[in-house]
């Protein structure tokens, strides 16, 4: 018999992974065997944690735990991915609150319709905050997509620059880097 290593992850830097640990740890997951991290689940790239158990954390035989299909991955594709590396390692999975178990066919049968839901939402959510952030950028100066407001005054720099300072004196008189002064100085074509 295996062990059971879990896996834990929220999105943002700003949210807890405690209620994620809790439920590992009562099912049974030793803390040396938790995988966590704090990442975005839409790319596979920056989530180390994930890459380390699938890679060095699991043996033949051992039991990978998340709470939710949702932190383990939010692709069907990346989830086929998963799941295809831990039937290779003969590891199985386990969601504690979502009935899946990849051990038998309609366990498997359940977890890819649960996927292709889960990357379902994941668009419909993606494309109604694309709608949100237009619908915003249309406002005009209102809109807090805007950008931040130009932290350099370019017709300070240019009345500088006809009273004949170069751009090093430029740059040290407005205290910003001479590359700032080389670009406005430029011309655009």
């Amino acid at each position: 018999m295996g062990e059971l290593i879990g896996y834990g992850r929220v999105s943002s830097r700003s949210q807890s992974l405690d209620i994620q640990i809790d439920a590992l740890t009562a099912a049974g997951v030793a803390h040396e065997h938790l995988y966590l991290e704090k990442a975005s689940g839409r790319k596979r790239e920056g989530r180390s944690a994930l890459e380390e158990l699938l890679s060095r954390g699991i043996r033949k035989g051992d039991t990978v735990v998340c709470t939710r299909l949702d932190r383990l991955a939010r692709s069907t594709r990346d989830l086929l991915h998963i799941t295809e590396t831990l039937e290779q390692k003969g590891v199985d999975l386990k969601v504690l609150e979502q009935p899946i178990d990849t051990t038998n066919p309609t366990g498997k049968l359940f977890f890819t319709i649960l996927g292709a839901f889960g990357e379902f939402e994941a668009s419909i959510r993606a494309e109604r905050q694309r709608e949100g952030i237009d619908a915003a950028l249309a406002k005009g100066d209102d809109s807090p997509f805007k950008g931040r407001p130009p932290s350099i005054d370019h017709a300070r720099v240019m009345d500088l620059r006809e009273r004949g300072m170069g751009a090093a004196k430029i740059a040290k008189e407005l205290g910003i880097a001479r590359s700032s002064v080389y670009r406005y100085l430029t011309p655009t074509s």
